[in-house]
């Protein structure tokens, strides 16, 4: 098993008055490597989170060793094999297929290389942090946000409706379930559950459903954008307004969510902040070469949570 480098720079910094490295050469002159095995870089959303991760690792002087698994579960495994074949210190990856992580996390914990999980899952695998945005924070968000538009547009209907993503996608999940908790907590009644697959006509076909038995339906929370927007024009079909009639949410902020916004066709979304989540992932990474305790916002499942931001007319041209 080869001698695995320290993170720290004090550290380095002793070691390098006090030892050298096998081959003679000074400890602190070995340079820390990132192996980061990426989704799918053709997403803005991953671009983002490969800038975040660069970025931070940069700024620690460390090299990143970049890889695209292109939304193949073949590519991810051979690829992230890969990086640890090649001698990375650290692997940070935002899996395609979390329940293909097992090979890639006993190769890694074979050689002594500590693993990250950014977004998406972490299979049940013994990685050592998972990296995620305050899903369940960030519906609560978003029901805060509709009970106060729907008081402020006068609309005596206590009804609203929740559009879920693909049941497996257990961390978007909680988007909807902290949107209900919330939205219940302030006397309204969820009428209508019902999943979009995170696709866009479905969105749209589910929202028709929903006006169709509930007219009286003051907002509808949306589990991504493709969907929020989608819901947003049913809801324009029908002759309604989706920020003064039926107040629509989405969450991710994407390109098409704030373009929307700011045309009055959605009444607001829920931020993601994929580059902070990378710098995040190099944080942790960091703690875990050297052996330092990682703060988990869920323990049980070695989450930490990034923070999320609600996104409505009075913030959207700040938001990039």
């Amino acid at each position: 098993m080869r001698t695995k480098k320290i993170a720290s720079v004090a550290l380095l910094g002793i070691l390098a008055l006090s030892a050298c490295s096998d081959s003679g050469e000074p400890a602190a002159d070995q340079k820390i490597t990132v192996g980061f095995s990426v989704y799918d870089m053709q997403y803005e959303f991953f671009q983002k989170m490969a800038k975040g991760t660069q970025d931070a690792a940069a700024a620690k002087g460390w090299e990143v060793k970049l890889h695209d698994e292109k939304s193949d579960e073949n590519e991810m495994v051979t690829g992230a094999s890969a990086l640890i074949d090649q001698g990375v210190d650290l692997l940070i990856i935002s899996p395609f297929k979390p329940t293909a992580l097992g090979p890639i996390i006993a190769k890694a914990k074979a050689e002594n290389v500590p693993v990250i999980v950014n977004d998406i899952g972490g299979g049940g695998t013994p990685y050592d942090a998972i990296v995620i945005s305050d899903n369940a924070g960030g519906g609560k968000l978003a029901a805060e946000f509709m009970d106060k538009q729907i008081q402020a547009n006068g609309s005596a209907s206590k009804n609203v409706a929740s559009i879920t993503c693909e049941p497996s996608a257990t961390y978007a999940a909680r988007r909807n379930a902290g949107f209900k908790e919330e939205i219940e907590a302030r006397g309204y009644t969820v009428v209508a559950e019902l999943s979009g697959n995170s696709k866009a006509e479905e969105g749209y076909k589910v929202m028709k459903d929903i006006l169709a038995k509930n007219p009286d339906v003051a907002g509808v929370f949306s589990c991504n954008d493709p969907m929020g927007v989608a819901a947003a024009n049913a809801i324009k079909d029908a002759g309604k307004s989706p920020v003064t009639d039926v107040v629509s949410v989405g969450f991710n902020a994407d390109p098409e969510a704030l373009t929307a916004i700011k045309g009055d066709l959605l009444a607001a979304t829920v931020a993601q902040d994929p580059a902070a989540m990378g710098g995040l992932t190099v944080t942790l990474g960091e703690q875990a070469l050297n052996k330092q305790p990682i703060q988990f916002s869920n323990a049980a499942e070695r989450e930490v949570f990034n923070p999320v931001t609600l996104v409505d007319k009075t913030n959207v041209a700040s938001i990039g």
